[in-house]
């Protein structure tokens, strides 16, 4: 026994160290991301395996979709008050709804009516009017949309909705309602609640009789996902409660045996209360929320309140319907009787789409929707329960596990080893999945990594020595840049750091052309299917040839060429880059076709110049990413390319490093927010492998730019006709047409140095 503790000492120390390593980390002296990340994987599996699937139909969603902004007498949103007073009127007398729910804000006035106007012609040209003033004051009412709404909101089952703003500029919208909790509340409570510097919320006249309101705001992960919904958020020195528990305690006020006024705000509701309970007379060492209590329905949150979503399933997981249809009474009075009502938006433009663990374009409304039936189902389990004390439990199977392994596995013939280990996880996701079934999100990632490293320490330690420096640069840099370049940089990789940096860069933006057209005319799935498959085609063509991605902007793209590795030739392949990226649209193109899908065009622009690069953001998100006023230009580019027709914009400083690409030049512009002109180009191709006749044609034109810049417009003009006989549809060549035309007619003087000014971004 002795010979083999002295014979495997190193694998046992290793493993012990592994094992102190995990059990200071869950203590708290410090923090890993990656289990954090890790832990957040397994939460988002054991949620989808354990999903109860189907739809609640004791909410409904009223929907502002598009089938509601084309009815006619509704039009745009914000509907006038006077419709949505009307909408509240038909739900609360006509479909008889248990209560409803606004995912909106109506922080502005609504001027729609002409009041305002009408009363300052009382105050101004008609002062002196005594009819006319008499006349306005009778109509006044009838055109007071806000006070209709709020009318219509009085002594109703309803709970508005407004947002949290924790940015420096924050500002302050709108009035909120009574606090949940006053400082003193919290008195004894160890909690540090996020601040917050701001909020929106609704019109003074629609809280003035109508206290009842709830934040809407979520906590989101650092993956960008919502997993978590704070019950309570600090503003201040008062707390206030969330949309979803507003929602809740309206709910079990209405479902009251002793209240018989449906339709009606109760007259008193169940008040929210922290757990465990503070004994005023006890003094000592501050409490942990535990959870929050509601009547006798207990909801277990963390020490800040958040509260796990209990997602039934994905997207559609609840009725959605038409609120224009609520509007005209189309809809069958049974599909809305006794029904939770939830008020959000899903059209192109208005919709709220979150990043969730169930789906990446999850409808904010839905996420309340989930919440809400949580509580309901509070005796269920659903809502997950993470108590304080669990983090000594994992503190202890730390440990004992640890412990076992590190001895074990160093001490046992390598199968044994494999079946202790396989064991162990084993063990570990039955007793993990079991505590889940009973009410409780225990971390799990901890006991998975801790196992797996101390396994691999004993069978690959010189490997996880020698391959240190190349998975650190993975985690730093895996995500932006091909694997080619991981494994150059691992050769030295005390050269590369995210520490930001300026240097010479190429950047380039690349954009889809009409993207909210192409969104309207497919369905969710397909969109999803249409756009993962055109940023992966284009970020393969930019990994490929040396490019680090930067980030996804919607259906955008944004990389740069130079960093983390430098590049002496970032400008021609950028270039060369977006040639090629043009190449696979064309392939990509013919794919979609088939489908039955819109056409896809994509607009680029390059811009080289000095950038700052660097790991930049917030303490609760950064990116390595690129930023200055090359940057910008890049983007500006880009956005130009629709006016000139040409799909690939250049500057001037990428045109002249890039030796070897064909440049045609398309003008001279000023943009938004420079003073100084700049030349942009269009790369054409790699000169050595295009034919003489296209050599022939941009030689032709540049030569016709030379003298439309001289303002020689006949002899531009000559050579612009001969271009038009090959290409009559190419609009470059129409733009510079209509130029001549004009400026023939309207010289421009003496002075005109031929700078195209752009007036937006």
């Amino acid at each position: 026994m002795f010979k083999s503790l002295k014979k495997h000492w190193i694998r046992i120390v290793l493993g012990l160290a592994l094992t102190l390593f995990f059990a200071v980390e869950n203590y708290g002296f410090f923090n890993i991301p990656f289990i954090g990340q890790l832990d957040n994987i397994i939460y988002d599996a054991r949620l989808k395996l354990t999903m109860p699937g189907g739809i609640d139909d004791r909410i409904v969603i009223l929907d502002v979709d598009e089938k509601s902004l084309n009815m006619p007498e509704l039009g745009r949103w914000p509907w006038s008050r006077d419709k949505m007073s009307r909408i509240m009127d038909n739900f609360f007398d006509h479909y008889a709804v248990k209560e409803v729910g606004f995912d909106v804000i109506w922080a502005e006035a609504d001027q729609s009516s002409g009041l305002g106007k009408l009363q300052d012609l009382a105050k101004k040209e008609l002062k002196g009017s005594k009819e006319f003033s008499a006349t306005l004051e009778k109509i006044a009412p009838k055109l007071d949309y806000d006070g209709m709404f709020a009318r219509s909101l009085q002594d109703r089952p309803v709970v508005l909705g407004y947002y949290f703003n924790s940015n420096d500029d924050a500002t302050v919208v709108g009035s909120l309602p009574d606090a949940a909790f006053t400082k003193d509340d919290m008195t004894g409570y160890d909690a540090q609640f996020p601040l917050r510097k701001g909020y929106g919320a609704n019109l003074p006249i629609l809280m003035k009789d109508f206290p009842l309101a709830g934040h809407f705001n979520p906590t989101v992960d650092q993956d960008g996902k919502i997993r978590r919904v704070p019950l309570i958020a600090q503003f201040g020195d008062n707390y206030y409660e969330s949309l979803a528990m507003a929602m809740f305690r309206l709910a079990k006020g209405v479902d009251h045996p002793d209240f018989d006024r449906k339709g009606h705000m109760p007259d008193n509701l169940p008040g929210p209360a922290l757990l465990p309970e503070i004994d005023p007379k006890q003094s000592g060492n501050k409490l942990s929320i535990e959870a929050v209590g509601i009547g006798n329905t207990l909801i277990p949150t963390d020490t800040i309140t958040n509260v796990m979503v209990p997602y039934r399933g994905g997207r559609g997981s609840f009725k959605y319907l038409s609120l224009g249809d609520v509007y005209y009474k189309n809809i069958p009075q049974e599909q809305l009787k006794n029904k939770i009502i939830l008020i959000g938006t899903t059209a192109p433009g208005l919709a709220d789409l979150r990043a969730t663990p169930v789906g990446g374009l999850f409808p904010g409304v839905e996420v309340h929707a989930n919440l809400i039936a949580g509580m309901l189902d509070s005796d269920l389990g659903l809502i997950k329960s993470t108590p304080n004390y669990m983090s000594f439990l994992l503190l202890l199977a730390i440990i004992v596990l640890g412990v076992a392994l590190s001895f074990m596995i160093a001490m046992m013939s390598a199968g044994l080893g494999v079946g202790v280990f396989v064991l162990a996880i084993v063990a570990s996701v039955a007793l993990n999945f079991y505590a889940w079934n009973s009410g409780f999100a225990l971390p799990l990632a901890s006991l998975l990594l801790l196992s797996f490293l101390i396994y691999l320490a004993n069978v690959g330690y010189g490997y996880f020595v020698e391959s240190r420096g190349k998975r650190q640069l993975t985690d730093l840099f895996g995500q932006y840049v091909p694997p080619e370049l991981v494994d150059k940089m691992a050769e030295d990789p005390l050269k590369y750091s995210m520490a930001a940096r300026k240097t010479q860069l190429t950047v380039l933006f690349a954009d889809i052309v009409g993207f909210t057209s192409i969104s309207e005319g497919l369905s969710p799935q397909e969109l999803t299917e249409f756009v993962n498959g055109y940023l992966t085609e284009m970020s393969f063509v930019i990994r490929s040839n040396g490019g680090t991605l930067d980030k996804y902007i919607g259906d955008a793209i944004m990389a740069f060429w130079g960093a983390p590795i430098d590049d002496a030739n970032h400008g021609y392949n950028g270039v060369l880059t977006s040639l090629k990226m043009q190449e696979k649209l064309a392939e990509l193109r013919a794919s979609y076709k088939e489908r039955g899908w819109p056409d896809i065009k994509v607009g680029l622009g390059l811009s080289s110049g000095d950038m700052t690069v660097g790991d930049m953001g917030s303490k609760i998100r950064k990116a390595y990413t690129v930023m200055g006023d090359n940057v910008n230009l890049g983007s500006r580019l880009e956005g130009a390319t629709r006016q000139y027709g040409v799909w690939i914009l250049v500057s001037e400083a990428t045109k002249n490093i890039s030796e070897g690409i064909l440049f045609r030049a398309v003008d001279m512009v000023r943009v938004k927010g420079k003073n100084v002109p700049i030349r942009i180009f269009e790369p054409i191709g790699v000169e050595s492998e295009l034919s003489a006749e296209k050599k022939e044609q941009i030689t032709k034109w540049n030569d016709m730019f030379t003298l439309y810049q001289k303002q020689a417009w006949d002899e531009a003009q000559a050579i612009l006709d001969q271009l038009l006989a090959v290409e009559p549809e190419f609009k470059l060549y129409n733009v510079f047409a209509e130029r001549i035309a004009f400026f023939k007619s309207n010289p421009p003087g003496a002075d005109w140095d031929g700078v195209t000014k752009f007036e937006t971004k």
